[in-house]
């Protein structure tokens, strides 16, 4: 098949790190298109230690929270980053969610206006070197926008991929076509021949993400109200996960995430780059293995498309 082989998500849990650093290096060897570090653990920290190791491939945050370091401790470090991978290193930054300010004992403000302020506060950071490109965490039409406004690019996680075509018509085209404008995807993968085994691993999840009203807001303008409304439906009466679970249909599940047999993960795989994602991003769970086996099945799948 004559697919661009992905991205790749990876995370640095405790007890596994020097674990991930040389899957990073295998990443870079087989050919990813880039490697990026959501906000689980020190992804910043993760990100250092990435680019010392390797030499060419591209390395970001997906996303690095904003209000967890003050904006010129953040700018330090993302200079210092450009700087160290000679260029490779793209800035990922975003408000994160509710849950995880309050386990970082945080208050957020307005996302909006605080992205904004973030970004021109590190701009305007002295005596740092050079900053690397900045990219939102974007979902909604609002995020979007500001990220074609004040960034040099975006990525979703979760997204629709029925929907990303709308959701990137907020994009203004010559950005859309820019090589050096970032448009990226974080979608949640499970290599698996039993679909259903596959699906019930994406299915768990994304349950915690369906408990998040700014994402319920999204999938409910996607097209998935039904679903959506169930969810809150269940919330509200104190549902368990498995119960809230049940509420997610499968063709939500499909239209958000990978899984299945190779096949059928390269054909949907196929099916993102088509709707304007540039980087899809492959965030690899596995039905028989912890986060490393997923991580080598993602490696057997990407072998198929050199």
């Amino acid at each position: 098949m004559s697919l661009e082989i992905p991205a790749i998500s990876l995370a640095a849990m405790p007890g596994r790190r020097h674990q991930i650093l040389e899957l990073a290096k295998e990443s870079e060897e087989r050919g990813f298109a880039g490697i990026f570090m959501p906000s689980l653990g020190d992804n910043m920290g993760l990100a250092v230690a990435v680019a010392c190791i390797t030499k060419s491939i591209p390395i970001g945050t997906s996303i690095c929270p904003i209000y967890f370091r003050s904006t010129l401790d953040l700018a330090q470090a993302a200079a210092f980053l450009h700087e160290v991978s000679s260029g490779r290193f793209l800035f990922g930054v975003g408000v994160a969610h509710r849950t995880s300010h309050q386990r970082h004992g945080v208050e957020a403000g307005k996302p909006l206006s605080d992205i904004r302020k973030f970004v021109e506060d590190c701009k305007a950071a002295e005596r740092i070197g050079e900053l690397p490109p900045i990219v939102l965490a974007t979902l909604r039409r609002k995020m979007i926008s500001l990220a074609s406004e004040i960034a040099n690019g975006m990525v979703f996680a979760n997204g629709s991929r029925s929907y990303m075509g709308v959701s990137l018509s907020a994009v203004p085209e010559n950005q859309k076509r820019d090589p050096k404008f970032f448009i990226g995807g974080m979608i949640p993968t499970c290599i698996y021949e039993d679909v259903k085994v596959a699906a019930e691993i994406n299915r768990k999840t994304l349950v915690n993400y369906v408990l998040l009203p700014n994402y319920r807001n999204y999938w409910r303008e996607a097209g998935y109200e039904e679903e959506m409304n169930e969810v809150e439906e269940q919330i509200s009466n104190g549902g368990e996960s498995t119960e809230i679970g049940k509420c997610l249909s499968d063709r939500w599940l499909s239209d958000v995430t990978l899984y299945g047999p190779p096949s059928r993960i390269l054909e949907g795989l196929e099916e993102w780059y088509s709707t304007g994602i540039k980087t899809p991003i492959l965030v690899p769970s596995s039905a028989q293995g912890n986060q490393i086996t997923a991580i080598k099945e993602l490696f057997e799948l990407c072998a198929r498309l050199k």
